[in-house]
């Protein structure tokens, strides 16, 4: 396929950008194969300058088009919630336009996006695609502990397709289990580590659900895999993502859950998370109550409660608290599942480190927590993220699982200001970068498909880009390191709307921007004046030291 073939038309005169909060402006629109160029004329008299616009056609999450006379306005509603109005002169011009950006923005093959034509001049291919190697972390939490050891056992990625070639698990078990465990569970992700709590040496496995089926099926592999993480009495919860009545449903189809009788000493607690259709409907009617300006307060209040977005962040969080206490005051082993093991037991297993782990409160920590628990777990990103919240495509496979889990971030940096070294703008710009990316970090749905598609090939990896080009602008400037675990509130009443993401295009953020420079600019001062003082202090001491020396 040549992308010329699907661009009727490339370039058009006198076009009107409008969008909300900032003036229209008229200029020359541009259709390249990845972009929506519009770029205006000088202003003069006091006028606007020239205003350029750069869009990602795969941002693109719905157009609709409007005719009046000759002329037509197409609107684009984009996958990070900008909506765009464009005036066309010319309603051939303006047909042809909404035609080339809907196949362009449709264009589903992975090696025909731009992270594969993407090719800055500062940065180097190979660059960023090893900064957090999963065999390092792992083999650091081997070497501590001697119970567990590195595993590749799922180097071509024939025990499971969507785990990543290394996985660490218990010591004492032998490959063949892992085999005969991962042919028990559904797509075969048996149960692995994926966090080692070092005050007291509990872990936090991950997995998908057993498929027992309504026979009953036992695997004893499955059941010594687990047993032998429960060493010297510790004690095991099962926190399964789903409601009792939904795993009991779930064996009718093959799946089902852990018996008791069969896996001694763990419990089975069951917190039920959304996710899939009713997840996205959810962002869906919150996107929409957002977007309507006719609302006066009691309605406004009454879509957001209709939406159920903030009572799904109180539930992860407090699924994620409930994972953590488990770990932190009772000191036993947890295993998270729910399904597939690769949307909702990833945002659990995710947030209970992050209130766990200061280490994952750090940008760097942070952004190997996502490689970890999301990009390298087998997320499906290519799937969930195919549309946003306006798309009129109501696909089965879509859901902001990912979104959540950031949402959850940033209610955490807002209930604790001073623990999180990294800021709202990152989180945004993670947001942004799921659903449309010059970056392949988000490519694909598993490594297994990265290898095939020959990401890391062919494509840059975005954390070179956040922690070289961008690194201060995403930092938090009231950040102190807090070694403690963060307990965050999970009363509704401490459930805020992210007015930074879903008010970003509507509300202008010029103020809070300016804040946000002066706190960075004030806490840079104090940085300095500590370090004179420091300085200072210190300085004379050692030259009378020296001086006595002699």
């Amino acid at each position: 396929m040549e992308f010329a073939e699907l661009i009727k038309t490339a370039k058009v005169e006198n076009v009107m950008l409008t969008c909300p909060g900032l003036p229209s402006v008229k200029g020359t629109l541009c259709i390249t194969s990845h972009h929506l160029l519009l770029s205006s004329q000088p202003g003069g008299n006091g006028e606007q300058g020239p205003v350029e616009l750069w869009l990602l056609i795969r941002n693109v999450d719905a157009i609709e088009k409007r005719f009046v006379n000759s002329s037509g306005t197409i609107t684009l509603k984009c996958k990070d919630l900008r909506v765009l109005q464009l005036e066309i002169p010319g309603m051939e011009e303006c047909l042809n336009v909404a035609s080339s950006i809907e196949a362009l923005s449709s264009v589903d093959s992975v090696m025909m996006m731009y992270p594969f034509f993407y090719r800055p001049e500062s940065m180097k291919l190979e660059e960023g695609w090893r900064l957090y190697p999963l065999e390092h972390y792992y083999q650091q939490i081997a070497s501590d502990t001697g119970a567990w050891r590195l595993s590749c056992i799922n180097r071509e990625f024939t025990a499971c397709s969507t785990y990543p070639p290394a996985v660490i698990v218990p010591a004492a078990v032998d490959d063949e289990a892992f085999r005969k465990s991962a042919r028990f569970r559904q797509g075969g992700r048996f149960p692995i580590l994926c966090y080692y709590h070092r005050k007291n040496g509990t872990v936090m496995l991950r997995s998908s659900q057993p498929l027992v089926g309504p026979n009953g099926k036992r695997c004893r592999e499955d059941e010594l895999l687990l047993s032998s993480v429960l060493d010297g009495g510790v004690r095991g919860f099962i926190i399964d993502t789903r409601t009792a009545q939904a795993a009991k449903q779930a064996r009718m189809t093959g799946g089902g859950t852990e018996s008791r009788s069969s896996y001694l000493h763990w419990k089975r607690l069951h917190k039920a998370l959304e996710r899939g259709r009713p997840l996205q409907e959810s962002f869906i009617k919150l996107v929409e109550a957002c977007n309507d300006p006719s609302l006066n307060m009691d309605r406004w209040l009454s879509k957001l409660e209709g939406s159920k977005w903030l009572s799904h962040i109180k539930e992860a969080l407090s699924t994620a608290c409930l994972a953590a206490q488990c770990l932190e005051r009772e000191e036993a082993c947890v295993l998270v599942h729910g399904v597939e093991g690769t949307d909702t037991t990833l945002l659990v297993t995710a947030l209970a480190q992050v209130i766990l782990n200061p280490a994952c409160r750090t940008l760097v920590g942070f952004q190997g927590l996502l490689e970890r628990e999301w990009i390298q777990a087998g997320h499906p990103f290519h799937l969930r993220c195919t549309h946003s919240a306006y798309s009129h495509a109501r696909l089965k496979q879509e859901a902001p699982i990912f979104l959540l889990f950031l949402d959850c971030v940033w209610q955490l940096g807002r209930q604790f200001p001073f623990s999180l070294e990294f800021s709202e703008r990152l989180l945004l710009a993670l947001f942004d970068h799921a659903y449309a990316s010059a970056y392949g970090t988000f490519l694909c749905n598993n490594e297994k498909e990265r290898c095939l598609c020959e990401v890391k090939d062919k494509a840059h990896s975005l954390w070179p880009w956040l922690n070289q080009c961008c690194k201060q602008k995403y930092l938090n400037p009231l950040y102190r390191l807090n070694t403690l675990v963060i307990w965050p509130s999970v009363e509704p009443q401490s459930m805020q709307l992210w007015q930074g993401l879903f008010l970003r295009w509507i509300r202008s953020s010029h103020y809070l921007e300016e804040a946000l420079e002066e706190m960075q600019h004030i806490a840079a001062g104090s940085e300095n004046t500590l370090c004179s003082s420091l300085q200072e202090a210190v300085l004379p001491q050692t030259v009378t030291e020296v001086e006595n020396k002699r």
